[in-house]
C-alpha cells in the first residue's frame, strides 16, 4: 500500500468564506499516483472546516446565514470563550456543525463523487494563513 501526504495554504482575506479546493485535492491525487483507496481531507485548525456540497453561491449563502443564526459572530461577549482574549468563539461552534474532515473513495484514480460534490474548505475565524491536510492512502 502506498501513502501520500501534501498540506494545502489558505488565507481567506475575510473573518468567513468558503473555498471549492476540490480542484487542488485531485491535484495531490494525481501526484500521489493512487488509483484505489481513500483520500483524507482534514482541516487542521480548530476555527476552519472541510465539507463536501455543491458549489452553488445561493447555497452558500444559506450556510452563511444559517451558520450565523445557530452562532452569531456578536456580541463577542456572549461567548465564555471570548473571556480569554480571543473574539472567535462562534468559529469553534461553527467548525464543530459544518465538519473537520472529509473522507472520498478513490476509485480509477478519480475521487469517487456524485455529480454536484465537491470539497470545500469553510473558514470561520480568517485573516491568517491556515493549512489542510491531505492523506491519500491505497494502491
Amino acid at each position: 500500500m502506498k501513502s501520500f501526504r501534501k498540506e494545502l495554504w489558505f488565507e481567506v482575506p475575510s473573518r468567513r468564506g468558503f473555498v471549492n479546493i476540490t480542484g487542488a485535492v485531485e491535484a495531490c491525487l494525481r501526484e500521489s499516483g493512487i488509483h484505489e483507496g481513500l483520500c483524507l481531507v482534514n482541516a487542521m485548525h480548530i476555527t476552519a472546516s472541510v465539507f463536501v456540497n455543491d458549489d452553488e453561491s445561493g447555497l452558500h449563502a444559506d450556510f452563511e446565514a444559517w451558520l450565523e443564526g445557530l452562532a452569531p459572530h456578536a456580541p463577542t461577549d456572549r461567548w465564555r470563550h471570548n473571556r480569554t482574549g480571543e473574539d472567535n468563539g462562534d468559529a469553534h461552534l461553527k467548525r464543530t456543525v459544518m465538519g473537520r474532515e472529509v473522507v472520498a473513495a478513490v476509485t480509477g484514480g478519480k475521487l469517487d463523487f456524485g455529480p454536484w460534490e465537491q470539497i470545500f474548505y469553510g473558514e470561520f475565524d480568517g485573516r491568517r494563513r491556515k493549512r489542510v491536510l491531505v492523506k491519500i492512502i491505497g494502491e
